[in-house]
């Protein structure tokens, strides 16, 4: 043999057996990876074996069993079209595998096909080690199909319960079926079951590819019934498939600078910045959010807040009554409404607020509390009531108390009162000042604010800071000496 054709021959023969080696090598590698992806598989780990199977695929493309396998881990994975694919390929590769026909048949089944199903069905009927299996799932597809177009006809005819209903049973043989879906969820929308809706909408968006139109409607039903969140979520998901989304795109401009303005809102609340954040509020409020009953509620509940908090009772009270125009058995709104009630004065409409929020919620500390101080305050009120006896609001800071003290201690002091009734003008004078002494210490203050009465019981004289305060020659000291020779009177500080 010449020289060259030897050399020739020589490598080819190293070629063949690298190559031999190679495969033998692969081949090893795939049955590990079958192996491996089998032992997942067994344990529920679908996405380390569906790794595995990816593995197995790319070592060899053409082995049936790879696919079949694969789109047994893609069913699990509630993956329909990626299992058809697989058993499609499966079957190319080798066409009497009638096994993954028969898997085919199912998923078509689960996805509503139910005419491909049925052709291959009909087709596995020839093999005997499935045909009985086969047999049973064709004899269940006449009553699906019925079940289907009695679902359909009942929600044409407007009977969206009874469409519910026949739904169920249709969907629980056809889960990712998403006409099924989209008609129940339409159903559940009729219902004002938003929730169920949304359940099934999602569902939609994860059981077919590129559909943008389903995302809009997901992220438009989760934006009113108040998920902002999730609402932002599922509009950028829309986003990826379509940058430029006629729909998606200006609603996703309206969500972001929407929750961009209730994060600053937020913000301030959380700062107790009440002041500043009204206004803010108020400005969102006359904008189209407030269209969707969800935000018009919370912004009038937290101007409702905010109003108790600066304690501005007549606008507080009007947020507060907007607010429960759009939910009458809000728990918040109630208290906060019946907190205002009661800087106003308004016990009985306190009551009448904290008794519904205690229906709504027998177990709202808030709610119990609150009926129990507005009861306090409703009897302390039928008594003595140190703010009126000042003139002044419950509302009133201690330099209006102080101010309004001095002004009617003039008035009444016995020895500069003109009236014939002495001892009406010594009551009065001694009421104002335990009104004075009451409101203008803050630890007393609250616990009258509370229903309490922290001075001693009625015909008990109050006593001013422990310090008795003796008038020269037993009268008062606004000029005179006549009367009062024996009163002793006591001073936390002149007026």
């Amino acid at each position: 043999m010449h020289y060259l054709q030897q050399v020739q021959v020589g490598i080819f023969i190293s070629c063949l057996l690298f190559d031999l080696a190679y495969i033998e090598v692969l081949g090893s590698s795939v049955e590990n990876h079958l192996e491996l992806g089998k032992k997942y598989l067994a344990t529920g780990k679908l996405q380390d074996a569906l790794s595995q199977y990816h593995a197995a695929v790319d070592g060899d493309p053409q082995n049936y069993l790879t696919f079949f396998k694969r789109a047994i881990v893609y069913i699990g994975l509630e993956k329909g079209q990626l299992a058809v694919a697989d058993l499609n390929r499966a079957t190319e590769i080798r066409p009497n595998f009638v096994q993954a026909r028969l898997q085919r048949a199912k998923v078509y089944i689960k996805q509503g096909k139910l005419l491909e199903a049925q052709q291959d069905l009909e087709q596995s009927l020839s093999d005997s080690s499935v045909r009985e299996e086969a047999h049973r799932q064709l004899e269940n597809l006449e009553p699906l199909r019925q079940t289907i177009a009695n679902a359909k006809d009942i929600f044409a005819s407007g009977d969206y319960q009874g469409a519910v209903q026949t739904l169920n049973v249709a969907i629980e043989s056809c889960p990712w079926d998403p006409e099924l879906r989209d008609l129940r969820a339409k159903s559940y929308l009729a219902m004002n079951d938003n929730m169920a809706a949304i359940a099934d909408v999602r569902r939609i968006t994860r059981l077919t590819n590129d559909n943008t139109d389903t995302y809009f409607q997901l992220t438009t039903l989760l934006y009113q019934n108040g998920d902002l969140a999730d609402s932002l979520q599922q509009v950028r998901e829309c986003l990826k498939l379509d940058p430029d989304h006629k729909l998606c795109y200006p609603f996703y401009k309206k969500l972001k600078k929407f929750n961009k303005k209730l994060g600053s809102i937020e913000e301030k609340i959380n700062a107790e910045s009440y002041e500043d954040v009204i206004p803010k509020i108020k400005d969102l409020m006359k904008t189209e959010i407030t269209q969707v009953h969800y935000y018009a509620n919370m912004l009038s509940s937290k101007l409702c807040l905010c109003y108790l908090k600066v304690k501005k009772v007549d606008e507080g009270i009007k947020a507060c009554t907007a607010g429960l125009l759009e939910n009458e058995n809000d728990v918040d709104l109630l208290c906060n409404r019946a907190d205002l009630y009661l800087l106003n004065e308004q016990y009985d409409e306190a009551i009448a607020d904290f008794q519904k929020a205690k229906s709504v919620n027998n177990g709202n500390q808030r709610a119990n509390e609150g009926l129990n101080k507005a009861n306090k305050l409703l009897k302390q009120s039928q008594r003595k009531d140190y703010y009126k006896i000042l003139g002044v609001k419950r509302t009133a800071t201690k330099r209006e108390i102080l101010k309004a003290y001095r002004k009617l201690a003039v008035k009444w002091h016995p020895d500069n009162y003109k009236g014939e009734d002495k001892k009406s003008a010594e009551k009065k004078f001694i009421d104002v000042a335990a009104a004075k002494e009451v409101l203008s210490d803050p630890e007393k203050r609250q616990r009258f604010d509370n229903g309490e009465d922290p001075l001693s019981p009625e015909g008990q004289q109050p006593d001013f800071n422990g310090q008795a305060f003796h008038f020269p020659g037993g009268g008062f000291p606004f000029g005179g000496g006549e009367g009062f020779h024996n009163f002793k009177f006591h001073f936390g500080d002149r007026f």
